[in-house]
């Protein structure tokens, strides 16, 4: 596979819309590069898929992202980060350009648990396909062996927020649910992140039942400023980044949904592309 070596935009993934939350984040930290947002909205969620299954879709949108001239690729997708990431980092980037990157949103979350709790009591609320991999639970105790982790899924959460229901009534209940369920099973818990990126946006119902000791751990800034400092320490790779403040949109879905629903995550007009990916 021949890709463009030219620069190019950054390239965001995610498996649906929650991805845009880290994108806005990226965008605000770091305006002046391009950025290039691929949805597989066509195929979400990954929730609840296998990790083969998973592995295989994120897959092809690195190498769709790649033959779109992106040099770097953010999985904004904790699915994709748990199920897909380090088998693309370690088997197939030597293949398709060992030149290029792949992140994902765990390690950056990861690193700066251990510098907000106090009782090194941390909670993790994440879909039922990122707890089943416990890759949260292995990266904070590789970083920090004294810190207990305890996981909770939200199974409701996602489909909340896509069916722009996170600020009804009706989500009351399920977050509520899910917060004393964590709680419960750990009660010295003081730290609680947010390990999808479609949660952001029941922020307003997740402190409205989270006692006001506990931080909430939302992970877009945390990602932008770890991309931040990566790219401050690998100038190789930031100057194969175009900078043109520029934002384009390809998704795997029909546009005009994909545009109606971005604009509540960017706060901006989106006029996306569709793209097939196989």
């Amino acid at each position: 596979m021949k890709l463009p070596q030219q620069a190019g935009p950054i390239g965001v993934f995610d498996s649906g819309y929650g991805g845009l939350t880290i994108l806005g984040s990226l965008r605000k930290h770091l305006p002046q590069y391009d950025y290039l947002y691929l949805g597989d909205n066509a195929r979400a969620p990954y929730g609840t898929r296998s990790f083969d299954v998973v592995y295989r879709y994120t897959r092809q949108a690195v190498t769709t992202l790649f033959q779109q001239g992106c040099h770097l690729v953010i999985v904004a997708c904790n699915t994709a980060s748990a199920k897909a990431l380090r088998t693309i980092q370690q088997t197939d980037l030597p293949k398709l350009d060992p030149k290029r990157r792949v992140l994902g949103v765990i390690r950056p979350t990861a690193e700066v648990v251990g510098n907000i709790t106090h009782s090194r009591h941390v909670g993790i609320l994440a879909t039922t396909g990122t707890v089943m991999s416990h890759s949260y639970d292995m990266e904070i105790k590789k970083l920090f062996p004294d810190i207990t982790v305890n996981s909770q899924d939200c199974p409701m959460w996602v489909p909340l927020v896509e069916n722009f229901e996170f600020d009804s009534e009706g989500a009351d209940y399920f977050v509520r649910l899910r917060i004393n369920q964590i709680l419960e099973k750990d009660p010295k818990i003081d730290t609680l992140v947010l390990a999808c990126t479609h949660y952001p946006l029941l922020i307003k119902k997740i402190k409205k039942y989270t006692p006001d000791n506990i931080t909430i751990v939302s992970q877009g800034e945390y990602v932008a400023r770890s991309l931040e400092t990566y790219l401050s320490n690998h100038p190789e790779i930031e100057r194969n980044i175009t900078r043109n403040s520029t934002l384009r949109c390809l998704t795997t879905e029909n546009t005009d949904k994909f545009d109606a629903t971005a604009i509540r995550f960017l706060q901006q007009d989106i006029h996306s592309e569709n793209i097939a990916m196989s």
